[in-house]
C-alpha cells in the first residue's frame, strides 16, 4: 500500500523517474551498486521533529550525515530530535528505510542539502514506500517539484 502511494506520487508529479527493486543490502556501495548510482546520490529521508505535532523532511545524501549545529541555525531552532520509528510511521505513512516526501500522509516540508544541486545532469535516488525499492528521478527537478528548502545542513560522514 505504502509503495502504491509513492509511486501514484511520483507519476503525479510529472517527474521522469525510474523505480528499481533489488534485495536487502548491506552497506552504502551495495544499495548504489543494485541502484546504478554513485553512493553521493543515494539519498536518506529523515524525518526530524521541529516540535509538536511539526515535522520536516531532510534529505541528506549517502555519503554525509546531517549536522545538527547547520540545521539548527538554517530553522532557527535550539531544539530538533529524530522520532521514533513508530512515531516517524505515524506522521509520514511510510516506515523507516522506506520514507519519501513523494506521497507522504503529510506534505512536511522539505529541507535538501545543497550539495544535491548544481549538476542539471545529475538524478538521485530516493526510498519508494518499501523495503528494496527506489525511485532514480532528476535532482533539481525532484527538488523544486518538492518546494525544497536548499542550504548547507550536512557534513561528510566520519571515515
Amino acid at each position: 500500500m505504502s509503495e502504491e502511494r509513492a509511486r501514484a506520487a511520483l507519476e503525479a508529479s510529472g517527474l521522469e523517474h525510474a523505480i528499481t527493486r533489488h534485495g536487502r543490502v548491506s552497506s552504502l556501495a551495495e544499495a548504489a551498486a543494485a541502484r546504478g548510482v554513485e553512493p553521493r546520490d543515494i539519498v536518506k529521508t529523515l524525518v526530524v521533529r521541529r516540535g509538536e505535532d511539526d515535522f520536516l523532511f531532510v534529505l541528506v545524501p549517502g555519503d554525509r550525515e546531517i549536522s545538527w549545529p547547520l540545521l539548527r541555525a538554517e530553522l532557527g531552532v535550539n531544539r530538533l530530535s529524530m522520532p521514533d520509528a513508530e512515531v516517524a510511521r505515524e506522521v509520514t505513512g511510510y516506515e523507516r528505510g522506506t520514507i519519501t516526501p513523494f506521497g507522504a500522509t503529510t506534505a512536511w516540508p522539505v529541507v535538501a542539502d545543497a550539495t544535491l544541486t548544481g549538476d542539471p545532469e545529475r538524478r538521485i535516488s530516493l526510498g519508494a514506500g518499501a523495503h528494496g525499492v527506489a525511485a532514480t528521478v532528476p535532482a533539481e527537478a525532484a527538488l523544486e517539484h518538492l518546494g525544497a528548502l536548499i542550504a548547507p545542513v550536512t557534513a561528510p560522514l566520519d571515515p
